[in-house]
C-alpha cells in the first residue's frame, strides 16, 4: 500500500472554516491536538464553535484558542480551570454551554452511531430541563439529548499507520476515540506515523476508514539529526 501523504498542521488549519463547528479531543489538553491548535491560533481562525470536554487551561489546549479570540462558543462539561473563558463568557465575548459529561460524550457518540439523540435523566429538575424536550417511556420522564455534529473533528493520537489507523497511549485515549465518529471531516494529529503492521490490530482504537487527514508526524530532533547523518 502506498504511504498516504501527512499534512503539515498549517494545511490541516486552513481546512479549518471559520464559523465552523469543531470537535477536539483531550481533556484538559491531555490528548489534544496542539500543533493544529497552534496553527489554528497563528492563522486568525474565528467564530469557531468548538465542541470538546473542557477549555483546558490559560495558554494550553483549548485555551490557546479561548485566549486568541477564536472561540465564539464553547460547548463543554466544565471551565472550572480556565478564568479566561469565564471572563469571555461574563463580559458577553464569548457564549458557553454546559453539558454534563456523560451526556456530552453521549451526545457526540449517537450523531457517530447515526442517532437522533440519548434519553437521560441527567438534568431533570434543573435548568437543563428549559426549553428540552421531556418523552415519557414506561411511566417516567427523560430528557431527550439530542446528537452533537460537527463539521471538522480533530483528533491527537499516539502513533498512526500509513493506512491511516490509530492507537493512543493510556489517558490519552478520553475523547479521541468517540470524537472521530462525529466530525464530517476527522483530521488525526498523531506523534508518529509508522508503516503498515507496526500498529497491532488488537491496538487499533480508530480505523483508518474514519480519517480523513493525517497531520505530519511529531519532530524528533535526535531521531531526525541521526537520519540526516546518514543521508
Amino acid at each position: 500500500m502506498n504511504e498516504v501523504r501527512a499534512i503539515t498542521p498549517a494545511e490541516a488549519a486552513l481546512l479549518v472554516p471559520d464559523g465552523a463547528r469543531v470537535m477536539i479531543g483531550g481533556f484538559m489538553g491531555v490528548g489534544s491536538p496542539h500543533r493544529v491548535i497552534e496553527a489554528l491560533v497563528a492563522r486568525g481562525a474565528s467564530d469557531l464553535t468548538v465542541i470538546a470536554n473542557d477549555t483546558a487551561t490559560p495558554g494550553f489546549g483549548i485555551g490557546r484558542l479561548v485566549e486568541a479570540g477564536c472561540v465564539a462558543r464553547a460547548i463543554v462539561s466544565h471551565i472550572g480551570l480556565n478564568p479566561e473563558t469565564q471572563r469571555r463568557m461574563l463580559a458577553g465575548e464569548m457564549a458557553v454551554d454546559l453539558v454534563p459529561q456523560g451526556t456530552l460524550i453521549e451526545r457526540i457518540r449517537a450523531a457517530g452511531v447515526g442517532l437522533g439523540g440519548v434519553l437521560t435523566k441527567t438534568g431533570l429538575g434543573t435548568v437543563l430541563e428549559e426549553g428540552a424536550q421531556i418523552v415519557e417511556l414506561d411511566g417516567e420522564r427523560w430528557l431527550l439529548a439530542p446528537a452533537l455534529h460537527a463539521d471538522i473533528a480533530l483528533v491527537a493520537a499516539r502513533r498512526a499507520d500509513h493506512a491511516k489507523n490509530l492507537d493512543y497511549t493510556l489517558t490519552a485515549q478520553n475523547f479521541n476515540p468517540i470524537v472521530a465518529l462525529a466530525g464530517a471531516t476527522v483530521i488525526a494529529e498523531p506523534e508518529d506515523i509508522e508503516p503498515i503492521g507496526m500498529i497491532s490490530p488488537d491496538a487499533v482504537k480508530t480505523p483508518g476508514t474514519l480519517i480523513d487527514h493525517l497531520v505530519e508526524r511529531m519532530p524528533h530532533p535526535y531521531r531526525d539529526r541521526a537520519t540526516e547523518r546518514r543521508a
